[in-house]
């Protein structure tokens, strides 16, 4: 706890208006908001990569943000640091009845629809009449997390389908759309099915237990890891990508995928 003040005191101190440092000084709950994304895709890349050292480090960052929006909002008379932390262990205990009462689970599924339905009291607690059922969900998330946050709002209402092989169906007929709109040369409606492909691809993830955006970046890793071999094969013939004929291409990626799969 000794460390935590030490960082609330150094926050107050960096804002200080005679003496704090000038860039602090003039920051906004907005114009934070670029430096805390990137510092939480720092904490995520140091965990993909398994350096906890930099974890470390990384989570430290990520930790000041929240300080330094404290003591903005402190600064305002809003809220502070110490209402931050009260506010989310209130949340959390009310969210685990089955560790903080005498609430029993009979399985895991129970456990997560109870959560599920605890969220929704919350929502509605804090709703006005202008709420809908997806409110709430931020919209500056990544697109596919917003997509499967939005979806599972609605299936938490029923409307989703309730098996997976309809699912399928929908991503073929969206698919087909999407090859119509590109025959028609219109290109506001080629965006348009192609973002409707996008978002029943993220359905047919969610019913099959995927997470979207991992798999679309654990995906996308793989494609610069083959295309990075392809250019080292023909770095060593003193050859760029751009020389080759698509069918040199291929064969130099189909290498790349036997070479990469075996180690």
């Amino acid at each position: 706890m000794k460390n935590i003040q030490r960082l609330l005191n150094l926050a107050a101190q960096l804002r200080h208006p005679e003496t704090g440092c000038a860039w602090d000084k003039k920051q906004t709950f907005k114009s934070l908001t670029k430096y805390t994304l990137e510092e939480a895709y720092e904490v995520i890349d140091a965990i993909e990569r398994e350096d906890m050292t930099e974890l470390q480090a990384e989570l430290g960052d990520l930790l000041f943000q929240v300080v330094f929006y404290a003591q903005i909002a402190s600064e305002q008379a809003l809220f502070d640091f110490d209402k931050v932390a009260g506010d989310v262990t209130d949340k959390l205990i009310r969210r685990h009845p089955h560790i903080f009462s005498d609430v029993v689970y009979a399985n895991e599924q129970e456990q997560q629809q109870a959560w599920n339905e605890i969220k929704a009291l919350e929502r509605q607690y804090k709703s006005n009449n202008t709420d809908t059922i997806l409110s709430g969900v931020a919209k500056n998330l990544p697109a596919l997390v917003y997509s499967h946050k939005i979806q599972d709002r609605a299936a938490e209402h029923g409307f989703d389908w309730q098996t997976t092989a309809p699912v399928f169906d929908k991503v073929l007929e969206e698919l087909d759309e999407v090859k119509e709109a590109w025959q028609s040369g219109d290109q506001a409606h080629i965006e348009e099915e192609i973002g409707d492909l996008l978002l029943v691809a993220v359905n047919l993830a969610r019913h099959m237990n995927v997470d979207a955006e991992q798999a679309l970046k654990k995906s996308t890793e793989k494609f610069t890891q083959r295309f990075e071999h392809m250019e080292q094969h023909l770095s060593r013939s003193e050859r760029e990508v751009k020389s080759c004929s698509l069918e040199e291409l291929e064969s130099l990626w189909l290498n790349a995928k036997q070479h990469l799969a075996s180690h």
